[in-house]
């Protein structure tokens, strides 16, 4: 289908209504607070991670694990952009949305592939050279009658779900300053709740809620706190205003509780040895309220990070019993390779397992991380240490069975070497101060990924998918007993939840998988949709892994796929 596009003011408007005042528009259900409550049993998709414990797990069992080899592709789309292709599909009734990079939104009859409209974001005075990395977008949040989206301008954009027409917009900070957003937002309590990406040039983090209805700025929580806020003094002077903390992933909400969950990054600059101390809240999950954007407490994965090991990756609350007492946690991989379990009332530590080789993060002290001395880096000195920058997992998310009471890890294995450079702040250009290369494990030689189970309970692993490439798809678990996640060569697994079995893997694909699957039903027939899309970050930072000559030939070409039985 051939894109259409009409400038209109500062944006390229594109709405294409394909069902002009026909039934579907008139059978769209708005979204309410209610809803979102009990996202976890609807029959849709209806934010990023479905529910807003952030689990990525249906009660949906019609595709079971006596039926799946049956599953076949009943309807795809191609986007016609090249770059990587990460948002889930999202799901109200027989609604479908989903981005494409360069913030286009597209929606389609969830059933049949009929597109009803798109909206194109106008990029086109943005020069994009402060997007890290790649210029993808992760999804909608839905509310009332609206679909919201973030760009990387760093609008928030509300249309409305039936037409795609602008309810409103509003611009958090100019583009091409360093930040940029790509996140799916995250509706609570009638608030568009969304982080700023940007770490790598030098921003100050931050975290902010707009009305839904207005678009009004409701609160702004920064990240990286100034000296005379609780943390100010975990920095040298002045370092907090380059101080980095992007908090680029969409994040968890504990109605019982009424708390926020965000993830926040990396540091700025990498290098630590120019700003000493722990650099709150780098590196850390924080819980707020979401009424205000206070910080209640938080928890930090990696104190005074070096290696960029960041800790956005998404917080999935759960239910565990370890060691005979039971917790409120929420669990979370780490890009540092030690896998977390935090009280989730008080923010104490639970426990920590490795779930990769991990040499700069060495143990625990009184429930704080403790770093080896020996693997940092610094201007005289290069180091090697596990894992990379890439992590032992990225951003694609995890995913929490509450019948198995496993937890599914798309894992990376990689190590790096890393030096310090000298750098200076300039705004709008990388703040770095270190180079590195990043290499093979040499504890998983011929495996650069690998899809794992752990046991919420205990952290120790349960099974094992070693891949020889490397494993950047999200994971989407089901009470039929199925996992299901996507390849880097092209293919939707389908594994048993219990023994990681593979009981069905799809037809190749057009371009490898860094999407986030989803599930959903319409008339009571269960359906799930991935993107096809290679590129994100690895293509363009992943050193060995990315040049060798079957992860440098993967197709590119976004494409989204549709099964069902």
């Amino acid at each position: 289908m051939k894109r259409l596009t009409t400038l209109h003011q500062t944006s390229l408007f594109v709405a294409m209504l394909v069902i002009a005042g026909g039934a579907l528009a008139a059978d769209y259900t708005p979204v309410t607070n209610a809803r979102l409550d009990a996202a976890a049993t609807d029959n849709g998709w209806l934010m990023y991670r479905r529910d807003y414990a952030s689990t990525g797990y249906a009660p949906f069992n019609n595709i079971n694990t006596a039926n799946v080899t049956g599953l076949k592709q009943v309807w795809d789309y191609k986007t016609g952009f090249n770059q990587g292709h990460e948002a889930p599909p999202i799901v109200n009734g027989d609604y479908m949305f989903i981005t494409t990079p360069k913030d286009e939104l597209l929606a389609f009859q969830a059933s049949t592939g009929k597109l009803l409209w798109k909206y194109q974001q106008d990029l086109s005075h943005v020069g994009l050279k402060t997007v890290c990395c790649d210029v993808v977008n992760r999804g909608v949040a839905l509310y009332g009658d609206n679909v919201y989206m973030a760009t990387l301008d760093n609008y928030v954009v509300a249309l409305d779900a039936r037409t795609g027409k602008t309810v409103w917009k509003k611009q958090l900070v100019p583009a091409d300053m360093g930040y940029a957003m790509n996140l799916a937002p995250l509706v609570v309590k009638g608030k568009v709740i969304v982080g700023e990406s940007g770490g790598e040039y030098g921003i100050r983090g931050f975290i902010v809620a707009l009305d839904a209805k207005t678009g009004k700025q409701v609160w702004k929580q920064y990240t990286v706190p100034a000296p005379d806020q609780p943390g100010g003094k975990t920095w040298p002077k002045g370092a907090y205003k380059t101080g980095g903390g992007g908090a680029w992933l969409t994040g968890s909400y504990d109605v019982a509780t009424d708390t926020l969950f965000w993830g926040v990054g990396n540091p700025g600059p990498w290098l630590a040895t120019l700003r000493p101390g722990d650099n709150l809240y780098t590196d850390s999950v924080i819980a707020m309220n979401p009424a205000t954007g206070k910080i209640k407490w938080h928890y930090q994965y990696t104190p005074n990070d070096t290696w960029d090991y960041d800790g956005v990756n998404e917080t999935v609350l759960t239910n565990i019993d370890y060691q005979g007492k039971s917790y409120e946690a929420i669990v979370s991989a780490s890009r540092n390779g030690w896998f977390y379990a935090i009280d989730r009332i008080n923010g104490k530590l639970i426990y920590a397992k490795k779930f990769a080789t991990a040499t700069s993060v060495s143990g625990f002290k009184d429930g704080k991380p403790v770093t080896d001395p020996a693997m940092r880096p610094t201007i005289d000195k290069q180091v090697f240490t596990c894992p990379s920058f890439l992590g032992g997992k990225n951003w694609w998310p995890i995913s929490v069975d509450t019948q198995t009471h496993l937890v599914y890890v798309p894992t990376l294995h990689t190590c790096m070497t890393i030096k310090g450079t000298t750098v200076s702040y300039k705004a709008g250009l990388p703040f770095l101060g270190e180079s590195f290369k990043v290499m093979a494990d040499p504890a998983f030689k011929g495996t650069w990924g690998a899809v794992q189970a752990i046991d919420v309970n205990t952290g120790k692993q349960v099974w094992n998918f070693p891949s020889k490439l490397p494993w950047d798809s999200g994971m989407l678990s089901t009470s039929g007993g199925l996992v299901f996640s996507g390849s880097a060569d092209g293919h939707l697994y389908a594994f048993d939840a219990k023994t990681g079995k593979v009981l069905w893997k799809s037809p190749q694909m057009s371009s490898g998988v860094i999407g986030v699957p989803s599930t959903w039903k319409v008339d009571g027939k269960q359906y799930v949709g991935i993107y096809a899309g290679w590129g994100g970050g690895l293509p363009i930072w992943g050193g060995d892994m990315a040049s060798e000559p079957d992860v440098a030939n993967i197709p590119v070409g976004g494409h989204l796929y549709v099964f069902s039985l």
